[in-house]
């Protein structure tokens, strides 16, 4: 199979090559909050390729709006748990939040929730004005399909630091970070 042919089809999201690429792109972003990275040759949408790259028997998952897939549950090995007590939510960031992840406590604050949300599209619309650590200043996000109501309720989860949750937002192919340290205002205008 020559390159050009590997790549319209996409690598398979379930090899540890691509999960390793994915993972360190992951990092990329949360060091710097607001970067976009691509969900790389993946075969499948940035949503699914960064589970199968974060996930194992051992984490435990929520869904509540049921967006993956019956069929990559059993692929993805993790324990699916309650939004209110899962280490990894999966929501649709079009919607209000209908749910309070767990924060962690100020002995083990890392037994925080990881939320991942879905939105239509990174690099257009709403711009976020992002800053805090990793970030000289402040930089902008931009995001289309992200419910206001995320951005009230993630400085609340966040507002009691080091407790508090991390959110990664995807669209169809490429993802971005926030870290509980980044403070974020929607511009106006």
């Amino acid at each position: 199979m020559n390159n050009g042919t590997l790549a319209s089809v996409g690598l398979d999201v379930w090899q540890p090559a691509l999960q390793q690429r994915v993972f360190r792109r992951l990092l990329d972003c949360f060091a710097c909050p607001g970067r976009i990275a691509s969900s790389g040759d993946s075969d499948r949408a940035a949503l699914v390729t960064l589970l199968a790259t974060l996930l194992d028997g051992e984490t435990s998952l929520a869904d509540p709006h049921q967006l993956i897939a019956s069929a990559d549950w059993p692929k993805l090995q993790a324990r699916r748990d309650s939004a209110e007590s899962a280490a990894f939510v999966v929501a649709n960031g079009t919607r209000a939040p209908d749910f309070s992840p767990q924060l962690g406590t100020l002995e083990s604050p890392e037994r925080s929730a990881t939320v991942v949300l879905t939105v239509t599209a990174l690099g257009e619309g709403q711009r976020l004005r992002l800053s805090g650590a990793g970030i000289d200043g402040y930089s902008a996000l931009a995001v289309t399909g992200l419910h206001p109501g995320w951005i009230g309720a993630r400085a609340d989860w966040v507002a009691a630091f080091p407790l508090g949750v991390d959110v990664i937002l995807c669209d169809g192919a490429r993802f971005a970070a926030l870290p509980r340290t980044t403070h974020i205002e929607m511009e106006v205008g």
